[in-house]
């Protein structure tokens, strides 16, 4: 991290608490809860019934009918999300082939795919859109954002489960400190809220059933959480070299100060019983940024709402911070969202630098019966007001894929 360092400079949010980063915040800030009933199918046969769905999403508001019409909705959700960062950082790109765009998706156009699939088993192989492998690949998001923007730099798209956004971020961070790019937009898309997908979590019983009270169905750190929520959406961020982003004018949000990338190398879906890799990465994070434990004040938790997950993330913190972990905040926005599957490690980077700029912390709604193994500062009793300098935002993904992102307040 010496020499060339990264600056965040702008900032794009759509989930299910909101389109648009100033909706996003106000209502994360406020604890409103995003989950609820499957509206998107009908869902009265399945286990799980709930999902944090985007609400009253319209793309012809944002993008013009027809081009959205050849986008699968968590398409839709990246460009869109990209267009309000690139507008937040007020980006004139002077040199379009040192400006890149790298965005992850988990799982990519699963609507379009099984929309499709339909129209082959009913009407035959000539009934398949002509749109639908560009409609489905998960790189179109970065791909259709150059196009729209011009951006001749890196462009492609990360894939590690749920922590594919995270691995977006550090990917873009790492061009730009090794010289490659001077802009990146990063991030990650996500709409998943389909028969199949919803389906298959439902059979290894990974999501949530509580099907009477969906807004409370996630419920991070709570003896009573029973799976995760699926939930949809994208957060997006400009990157850039901090000298360029002076040089122009821009505000400059956070600084990217640090990252850590591991494996458990142990399961296929379970983390590693004693959070070893989960340690490892916020740890390799810390000594990248040269920053003490004792200088983090807040942890934007993986936090999932399931049963493993989250008294395995507390170990883990405990390994790393030693008694500090009971001073920093650790909380978990997807009490809100729901889980953004390959979403939501960006999407809480969004939020780690929000935190940093404004100096608040998003509470962890839902959170009245405390899991004694989760006994850390969950910011259960609503937002926290404090100076914040220093924030590890943790994502983990299917596939033991770890990834910490350490962000600082800039100094220059």
């Amino acid at each position: 991290m010496k020499g060339r360092r990264i600056v965040v400079t702008g900032l794009g949010a759509i989930s299910p608490v909101g389109i648009g980063l100033e909706e996003n915040w106000k209502n994360l800030l406020a604890g409103v809860p995003g989950c609820g009933p499957i509206t998107l199918f009908d869902a009265s046969e399945y286990r799980s019934q709930v999902a944090g769905e985007v609400k009253d999403w319209d793309p012809s508001e944002y993008l013009d009918p027809k081009e959205a019409r050849r986008m699968d909705r968590f398409t839709q959700f990246g460009v869109v999300a990209a267009d309000e960062a690139i507008r937040h950082a007020a980006l004139k790109v002077k040199d379009p082939e040192r400006t890149g765009v790298i965005i992850g998706s988990g799982i990519g156009g699963m609507i379009v795919y099984e929309n499709q699939h339909q129209a082959l088993l009913k009407g035959g192989p000539r009934r398949v859109s002509p749109f639908f492998i560009p409609m489905m690949i998960g790189d179109m998001v970065a791909g259709l954002v150059s196009i729209r923007h011009g951006f001749k730099g890196p462009n492609y798209c990360t894939v590690s489960a749920c922590a594919s956004g995270a691995n977006a971020v550090v990917d873009a961070a790492m061009m730009i400190a090794n010289g490659s790019a001077d802009v990146m937009v990063s991030g990650g898309a996500e709409a998943t809220i389909t028969h199949m997908a919803v389906a298959g979590f439902s059979s290894m019983k990974a999501l949530s059933t509580r099907n009477d009270d969906p807004a409370r169905a996630s419920r991070p750190f709570d003896l009573n959480r029973d799976g995760f929520v699926i939930g949809e959406g994208a957060g997006i961020l400009v990157l850039e070299e901090a000298q360029h982003a002076m040089d122009r004018g821009a505000k400059i949000l956070a600084e990217v100060v640090g990252w850590g990338l591991t494996a458990d190398a142990y399961h296929m879906t379970a983390p590693a019983a004693d959070g070893e890799g989960a340690a490892r990465a916020m740890r390799l994070a810390l000594e990248t940024a040269e920053m003490a434990p004792e200088d983090v004040e807040y942890i934007n938790a993986h936090g999932t709402s399931t049963p493993l997950n989250d008294k395995i993330e507390v170990a883990a913190v405990k390994r790393v911070f030693g008694e500090h972990a009971y001073k920093l905040k650790m909380g978990s926005t997807k009490s809100m969202t729901g889980h953004l599957l390959g979403a939501t490690g960006s999407f809480e980077a969004v939020v780690s630098t929000q935190a940093i700029q404004d100096g608040k912390i998003p509470p962890t709604i839902n959170l009245t019966d405390p899991d004694p193994d989760c006994d850390l500062d969950h910011v259960k009793d609503g937002m926290v007001e404090m100076e914040i300098n220093n924030v590890i935002s943790n994502s983990f993904g299917f596939g033991g894929h770890n990834v910490a992102l350490a962000f600082r307040r800039f100094e220059p």
